[in-house]
């Protein structure tokens, strides 16, 4: 199984929550995680890691 990793370090959201928001949500961007998950709000750091998760399960 891979390793559940932290995608946005200010508000600590690991992969694995933003690929569940993601799945369950249907989110499509990176604003629409951000919004489910505070990912990304803050520094905007981890908005190309977020995208890239997203281009993975939305391919």
């Amino acid at each position: 199984m891979e390793e559940d990793i932290i995608i946005c370090n200010c508000n600590e959201i690991y992969k694995s929550t933003i690929v569940n928001a993601i799945k369950e949500k249907g989110l499509t961007t990176v604003e629409e995680v951000g919004d489910a998950t505070e990912a990304g709000t803050v520094c905007g750091g981890c908005q190309d890691d977020i995208q890239e998760i997203l281009d993975e399960i939305n391919k």
